[in-house]
């Protein structure tokens, strides 16, 4: 479950009985104009992404329908004077339902849609609460749901301490606008001071500002870095990790993406079944009749470590043993080289 909340389990993906958008029903070839919304291009977003239309295409040919995302699919860029754009141009397609990939994609697609019957589902927005999206994450209200990844900051800590049981100096990189690093910065000062560790903050809202955030926690001779589920930071991981690696500073962060993109270690909830699971939703609404409003928000169990074997390697550490250190502190373990993206370890 996630930190510090309450909603649905993976298991249990569709809430009460309702009206759909379109009133069809499965095995009747109906076509429903699927609005996808993704914030920006990056590892853990474009998964959640692929993953969904993935789902939504099997579950069409399984049940007789046909989901279009493909003519009704944009990015912003992480731009947020585009997203109000996206939202206009999908009320005018009459899309019958829109996912929303991330707390900045979701929030403008909220007002965008606030006059219409339009259903939004988001996807991977760390706290739907205390972003306004919902009422609750059991009860959200509204014509609202979706699914959360919400990270357990506490369960990071304690990886980075079993790593280095003398780790006195932690530094925290994020971005002070990203909505889902809020609680988890605040749970993880929490955690450190109450076990007198030492932490110092850096920030950044671009790349260069991360780039030079990174450096100063290098200056500052930081023994481990924690970045919590940051779009930002996640965004400039590729021109940062090196800088970590030289320094010999292990950076611990919350999504397996980030391990991906030159980071020690990625903990968090596992991305592909987020999107499946985001998928499973949008069906539960067109075709069941499962009311947003009803549908408790999905979260996931945060068990997964995955290390980067080649930072591993160059920060002069044993993956076999750490692994074993990890094993009871992590539902599974698991390893990854870097790449841009995750097609690219297939190739």
């Amino acid at each position: 479950a996630a930190c510090g909340s309450t909603g649905g389990s993976a298991s249990n993906s569709s809430g009460d009985s309702g009206s759909g958008s379109s009133g069809g029903s499965a095995g009747d070839g109906t076509v429903y104009k699927v609005g996808i919304v993704n914030w920006m291009d990056h590892a853990s977003l474009n998964q959640i992404v692929e993953n969904v239309q993935s789902r939504l295409d099997a579950q069409g040919a399984e049940l007789g329908v046909t989901f279009d995302y493909a003519d009704y699919y944009d990015n912003a860029q992480g731009d947020q004077s585009v997203l109000s754009q996206i939202g206009a141009n999908m009320v005018a397609d009459g899309v019958d339902i829109v996912v929303a990939v991330a707390s900045p994609s979701a929030s403008v697609m909220m007002s965008a849609l606030e006059d219409t019957d339009i259903p939004l589902v988001f996807a991977a927005v760390t706290d739907p609460v205390i972003s306004g999206l919902v009422d609750s994450m059991d009860a959200p209200g509204g014509r609202v749901t979706g699914t959360s990844d919400a990270l357990n900051t506490e369960s990071i800590m304690n990886l980075i301490l079993a790593a280095d049981p003398d780790c006195d100096y932690v530094g925290l990189l994020y971005d002070t606008a990203q909505d889902a690093s809020t609680q988890a910065i605040a749970d993880a000062k929490a955690f450190l001071e109450e076990h007198g560790i030492q932490y110092t903050e850096a920030t950044g809202a671009t790349t260069g500002d991360v780039q030079l955030a990174a450096q100063s926690l290098i200056a500052e001779g930081v023994d481990a870095v924690f970045t919590p589920t940051d779009n930002t930071i996640m965004d400039a991981e590729l021109s940062i990790y090196e800088l970590f690696t030289d320094a010999g500073i292990p950076h611990y962060c919350g999504a397996d993406s980030f391990a991906l993109n030159g980071a020690f270690l990625g903990y968090g909830v596992d991305y592909a079944n987020l999107g499946v699971e985001t998928a499973n939703m949008v069906s539960g609404i067109l075709l069941d009749g499962s009311k947003p409003s009803a549908t408790p928000v999905l979260t996931f169990d945060n068990g997964t470590a995955t290390i980067n074997t080649d930072i591993c390697r160059e920060l002069g550490l044993n993956y076999d043993e750490l692994a074993k250190t990890f094993a009871s502190l992590c539902t599974k373990v698991q390893s990854i080289v870097t790449a841009e993206s995750f097609d690219d370890l297939n190739e």
